[in-house]
């Protein structure tokens, strides 16, 4: 019996053993976890508990202002009070949403807005429910906000623009960021946060940006913010001026009114643009706002295009403006000097075609100057036949025609100077000798935009010196690379003889009893401009419907009337200022488009006498010449 009892004993103390040498094994086990958890990874885990505790949140950067040449305010910010919601804190949404409209009213598209928001976005990203709140509802959403959990608002910055239509198309504006910007930038994820959508705002948005900074907040374990820990302000966007000048912007821009046109002031010297206007605008703080969808419809379907920048993107055929350009190509080729004339009957045949000089019954007897200050396309029927339209094409290029200049403002257009290759490849047919004396009146296939036609004239008045135009004048402090790069241009190496006998032709035709704008001359002599009218077809007309007088603008639809046109620069005894306007089937050059240049350039020189500001932008053309 003892010796059963022993036998028990041993085998208990056996099983005792090894019971506490496997809860030994497996305590060591739990320490050195805890070990490794505590004392190795200490660091690691440290961090990890204050990223639950504490928050980095993104500070947008204040946007840059725009300016113009005189330190103007262009675009600007301005208090905005955000409602935003964080969706990983608010539990549920529709329910959340359905209280809110209790104090801010939702309709059924911001609803699904928001929604689509919430689902292509990271939960712990704040989405904007709505902005500009007024102060009632602010006080009223920060009563309720123990009962709208995840809920918050924001005091950030709205863009605001001044001059409201008058700058639409040069400013462009700010809009949200799609879904394939938002992927390339953090940033652009932040409620609210906007980006540049055209004009200005989209070529220096970047620059007008600036450097988001940051905010460290410590969090309880619902998300609510309980301490702020450090503030990174981040830097502001840069400021961005202009070359522009409100005064005249908005001058231009009441005296084209309602018309669908254009017009594009430069300085021949350096190529600085004053004003470019297209007309009609729109008011770029209601696509801040939001449009509705009738305020939509109405812009897009409106027939005089609002939204297109037609200085630069309309492309229309000169017109008679063209008609300087051919005399220069005739005159550098040699094939003719100013003395040559040619007698107009009012009328040239081609083989079996005709073609019609806008006087019925004819100039007569014309030299060089006497054509261009009349307009007398017979005269330029026969340059083109003697000059080629090649050699045309190519002076045509020199003067900036044809091709996009590099102006800083999206969606220029190239227009086209055609040549035979040109029309060869387009159209798998040879070039005719009809194709060129539609060419040489500015008709045919020949396009060009307003900045192009004022960049031409520039040309020809400065002496042929090959100024690009441009808008910006600096971003921050600096002076921009193009203003930098743009002070000196290049020659396009005309004779001086060349131009003197243009210039004065164009002087002819606004200062000459006989000229085709001498009624809307400036008859203050230290202000008096030239230039030279155009009026370009917009559909072409047979033999009996000249007769008959259906070619008269009054008597046609407004979408078949002619396109006016007019090409001026002033003062005429050194030039200053080059504009370039065109009014949509506006009719006569000289009538329509002829008088709104002259009050252009009028107050562009009674502006500039009255400033006289010392700046890159005022530097002459002589000056230019000795850099």
């Amino acid at each position: 019996m003892q010796q059963y009892e022993l036998a028990r004993f041993r085998t208990f103390t056996r099983r005792a053993a090894v019971l506490g040498a496997v809860k030994l094994a497996l305590l060591s086990v739990v320490g050195a976890q805890l070990y490794n958890l505590q004392i190795v990874q200490r660091h690691k885990y440290r961090t990890k508990a204050d990223e639950n505790r504490i928050n980095i949140r993104l500070l947008p950067p204040p946007r840059g202002r725009i300016f113009d040449q005189a330190g103007r305010l262009i675009a600007q910010n301005k208090q905005n009070y955000r409602l935003v919601l964080v969706p990983e804190q608010s539990g549920d949404i529709q329910l959340l949403l359905h209280t809110l409209a209790k104090t801010v009213p939702l309709g059924q598209s911001e609803l699904t807005r928001i929604l689509n928001e919430i689902e292509r976005r990271r939960s712990f990203i704040p989405i904007t429910v709505r902005e500009h709140l007024s102060w009632v509802q602010v006080a009223q959403i920060e009563i309720d906000s123990p009962d709208l959990p995840g809920v918050s608002i924001e005091v950030g910055q709205v863009r605001q623009y001044p001059f409201g239509a008058t700058f639409a198309h040069v400013i462009g504006y700010v809009g949200s960021a799609s879904t394939e910007e938002i992927a390339s930038d953090p940033l652009l994820q932040l409620p609210g946060f906007r980006i540049g959508k055209n004009g200005v705002e989209k070529m220096h948005d970047l620059e007008l940006r600036g450097r988001a900074g940051n905010v460290q907040v410590e969090v309880n374990a619902h998300g609510r913010v309980i301490r702020e820990l450090d503030r990174d302000e981040g830097e502001p966007g840069n400021d961005v001026t202009l070359t522009v000048d409100a005064d005249l912007q908005e001058h231009a821009a009441t005296r084209l009114g309602a018309e669908s046109a254009s017009a594009a002031v430069l300085d021949v010297a350096t190529g600085a643009c004053i004003a470019i206007v297209s007309t009609p605008s729109f008011d770029p703080n209601f696509f801040i706002q939001g449009l509705t969808q009738r305020q939509w419809g109405e812009l897009v379907n409106n027939r005089h295009a609002p939204l297109i920048n037609k200085a630069i993107s309309g492309q229309y055929p000169p017109g008679s403006v063209f008609k300087p350009v051919v005399a220069v190509a005739a005159l550098e080729a040699g094939v003719v000097d100013s003395s040559h004339r040619v007698r107009c009957l009012g009328h040239i045949q081609l083989g079996d075609r005709t073609f019609h000089c806008w006087r019925r019954g004819g100039h007569g007897s014309l030299s060089m100057i006497s054509a261009i200050a009349q307009s007398c396309d017979v005269y330029f029927y026969d340059l083109a036949l003697k000059v080629g339209v090649e050699r045309i094409a190519e002076m045509a290029r020199r003067l900036g025609l044809g091709q996009a200049s590099g102006f800083d403002l999206p969606g220029e257009q190239h227009g086209l100077v055609p040549t035979p290759d040109w029309k060869r490849a387009m159209y798998d047919d040879a070039w005719q000798k009809g194709d060129s004396l539609n060419t040489a009146v500015g008709q045919g296939y020949l396009l060009t935009t307003p900045l192009q036609l004022a960049v031409m004239t520039a040309r020809l008045v400065n002496g042929g010196w090959a100024v690009t135009p441009h808008l910006t004048r600096s971003v921050g402090d600096e002076l921009s690379q193009d203003t930098l790069t743009r002070v000196a241009p290049k020659s396009i190496d005309l004779s001086h003889e060349t131009l003197a006998i243009i210039t004065r032709g164009m002087g002819r035709v606004v200062n000459h009893v006989s000229g085709t704008a001498y009624s809307a001359r400036i008859e203050e002599a230290r202000f008096a401009m030239g230039g030279k009218t155009g009026t370009s077809q917009v559909r072409s007309f047979t033999d009996i419907e000249r007769q008959s007088g259906v070619v008269k603008n009054k008597d046609r639809p407004w979408i078949e009337r002619d396109h006016a046109l007019f090409v001026g620069y002033a003062p005429i005894s050194a030039p200053r200022y080059a504009v370039a306007v065109i009014v949509e089937h506006g009719g006569s050059g000289s009538t329509t488009a002829a008088p709104i240049a002259h009050d252009i350039l009028l107050e562009a020189q009674r502006l500039d006498s009255i400033s006289r500001l010392s700046s890159p932008l005022n530097i002459r053309s002589s000056e230019i010449r000795k850099v």
